[in-house]
């Protein structure tokens, strides 16, 4: 518990942690010892950077509340609609209608088509020295990378640039220790001896390494992210810092603190009171109101929360006080409760850059944070919701019984029952009189009946914006019964392809190659221990042909992967998916003639066909021809078997040779 005193009001109070020292010993000589000079003069800097972010980011909060608000088909229930419901819960209220979110899925579903199969990242030697090295580095940054979820962070990375016209990750190096199991002999010691002697009997024992290094891709909300205002959003590698908040807790970073060399100042925020940052201090998104999470956690008291503004700044040492150093680094700052640093160092990393890529496919190329593509929509969608929920009240007021009564006749609390088969009793002094002009029933009619008419035009209009038709969405198309010629159809679907795989063209320029690249360079330089890589597909056929290397499963080093690369951009087409009738066309012309099957390798463009028609394993079942002066050592190592006199019979396989290897 933290120390207490007690105040005028005899209510227990924590002391001012400037007051206390927990005697840190502070990386690179430094004194940030909070209180100190240098120390609140870093946070007035980090303070003044991110207010000024925050004073930008917060003008497109409201605009995002309602695109939130339209992802999740939530309106408030006025008045009038909760009388509604509480009268009879089966009637209809306002809703949005999700054709937003239905374009959302469906430029999802290409983006996961063009970035989320593995592999994720592509990389090339730059020499012929370096091929070998840059198959092996390819393999093991996609290993790692779906170990550690990466694709995952990935789409919600994309799902945000189109939903608020930015989405932000963070690639970092992350390194799990456990325990796991493991099998030893057992030993005594041997007084004979002397020593320590194993017998011949296996035991269990548990033992602690390293479960996982490797990359991984962390996810910032974009409510929370804090850029320089001065640089266009995608262009954040150009600017002199960027950071984001984070809520995390003082059990947490405690435990933090004591694994890690790089934090510090943990214990200070146990004197401090609500140790909430006043930048973002509530849930800007309106999410906790809806879904019960909140980007800036749970605030109910139940925990120690702790607000942390994380922050990249591009600065010259000797300026900061951080040393002696003229030129520019980057460093890398943690600001606790906007009041103790508990981060402070080089951020030390080879390939120099801020580890932050961002995609906003919809970028001017100029503004600070651009409008996104369901912004767009935005308008459109709030017409079709005002289309749909004005029919669905007008329909609810029609079928509700419009009466004109004469209350002296009838009695009233009979027609509001709103059970069937009713008995409406007329009163006393009629009785006997008839019930022909007790009541009549006013005329009503449907003012909305073109409203589901002018719906299906605005949806229309919707998919053209959004490049989303009907073949894209995997829907049949909805019309006459006229059938569109086979040409357009392939046209239509052919643009709307090109619209799509612009703007996966563009997030691969901005975020993937970024992410790639920093993978590649945070693999090189940060790990430690050797893996396995099992390679397959083209890898294979390549370093068999070219190398010699028939084993799929490669031992790999760290010092195998210090090659040159380059980082391979996606074009943003969709793998095996590109002209495929085309190259059955082709196929069959080159098949056909002597010519051609002379100029074009009629094998490769055959696996290239089936590869485009989804086959993966095209490879397993192709025939395998040895050359008759290889068939002595591939026997002789055992990788070939010598036909028994007499033959096998029926075998299934391929024999070549006089020699009868099989």
């Amino acid at each position: 518990m933290p120390p207490l005193i007690q105040g005028n009001n005899q209510q227990p109070q924590k002391l001012d942690f400037r007051s206390v020292d927990y005697k840190y010993k502070y990386p690179l000589g430094l004194r940030l010892k909070p209180g100190s000079k240098l120390h609140d003069a870093l946070v007035k800097e980090l303070l003044s950077r991110a207010q000024s972010s925050a004073s930008m980011m917060t003008t497109r909060f409201s605009a995002w509340k309602k695109l939130d608000q339209t992802m999740t088909a939530y309106i408030e229930i006025d008045s009038d609609e909760k009388k509604v419901k509480n009268d009879d819960n089966r009637k209809p209220v306002s809703i949005v209608f999700p054709y937003s979110y239905v374009i959302l899925e469906t430029m999802l579903a290409y983006m996961s088509a063009v970035f989320l199969q593995p592999p994720f990242f592509r990389y090339e030697g730059v020499g012929s020295e370096d091929t070998i090295g840059a198959i092996l580095l390819e393999n093991v940054v996609n290993n790692g990378a779906i170990k550690s979820k990466v694709p995952l962070a990935l789409h919600t990375m994309i799902r945000d640039s189109f939903v608020y016209g930015i989405g932000v990750g963070a690639p970092v190096w992350v390194v799990k220790r456990a325990k796991k199991v493991i099998k030893r002999r057992k030993k005594f010691f041997s007084r004979v001896l002397g020593m320590i002697k194993e017998t011949g009997d296996f035991e269990r024992a548990t033992q602690e390494g390293v479960s996982y290094e490797g990359n991984a891709l962390n996810n910032i909300d974009p409510y929370l992210l804090l850029p320089d205002p001065n640089v266009p959003i995608h262009e954040v590698q150009k600017g002199e810092y960027i950071g984001w908040i984070e809520r995390s807790n003082l059990m947490r970073m405690r435990s933090e603190e004591l694994n890690s060399d790089d934090c510090f100042n943990v214990e200070y925020l146990q004197h401090v009171k609500g140790a909430i940052s006043t930048i973002y201090d509530k849930d800007s998104s309106g999410r906790a109101s809806k879904t019960g999470m909140s980007p800036l956690g749970d605030s109910t008291g139940l925990t120690n929360p702790v607000d942390n503004i994380h922050m990249y700044v591009e600065l010259i040492p000797s300026e900061w006080g951080l040393g002696a150093g003229k030129k520019p680094e980057k460093w890398t700052f943690r600001l606790s409760a906007d009041a103790i640093i508990t981060k402070a160092a080089p951020t030390n990393l080879n390939h120099n850059m801020f580890p932050v890529a961002v995609a906003a496919p919809d970028t001017d190329g100029y503004s600070s944070i651009p409008t996104s593509r369901l912004e767009i929509l935005g308008g459109m969608q709030t017409t079709l919701d005002w289309l749909f929920n004005s029919h669905v009240a007008n329909v609810r007021k029609s079928i509700n019984d419009m009466f004109v009564v004469d209350p002296y006749s009838v009695n009233v609390n009979d027609i509001k029952n709103p059970s069937a088969g009713k008995l409406i009793r007329t009163r006393r002094p009629v009785w006997g009189k008839g019930v022909q002009n007790v009541m009549q029933q006013l005329a009503v009619s449907d003012v909305t009946r073109g409203h589901i008419a002018d719906s299906t035009f605005i949806v229309q209009w919707m998919q053209k914006i959004g490049a989303a038709d009907d073949a894209m969405m995997g829907s049949t198309r909805q019309g006459g019964p006229e059938r569109i010629p086979g040409a357009e159809a392939a046209a239509t679907q052919q643009g709307s392809a090109n619209r799509m795989q612009r703007l996966a063209m563009l997030i691969s320029y901005q975020a993937m190659q970024d992410i790639g690249y920093m993978f590649a360079c945070h693999t090189q330089q940060l790990m430690s221990e050797d893996t396995f890589v099992k390679l397959t597909g083209d890898h294979m056929e390549k370093l068999k042909a070219e190398y010699g290397i028939t084993d799929p499963k490669v031992k790999v080093s760290p010092f195998d992967l210090l090659i040159d690369f380059d980082t391979v951009v996606s074009d943003g087409s969709v793998p095996n998916s590109g002209f495929t009738p085309f190259w059955i066309e082709m196929f069959k012309f080159i098949s056909a003639d002597p010519a051609l099957r002379a100029a074009f390798d009629v094998k490769r463009i055959f696996k290239h066909i089936a590869r485009n028609l989804g086959a993966k394993n095209v490879d397993d079942f192709e025939i395998k021809v040895v050359p008759d002066e290889q068939i002595p050592g591939m026997v002789a190592g055992g990788q070939l078997t010598q036909v028994p006199q007499g033959g096998l019979g029926n075998v299934n396989g391929s024999v070549s040779g006089d020699d009868g290897a099989v």
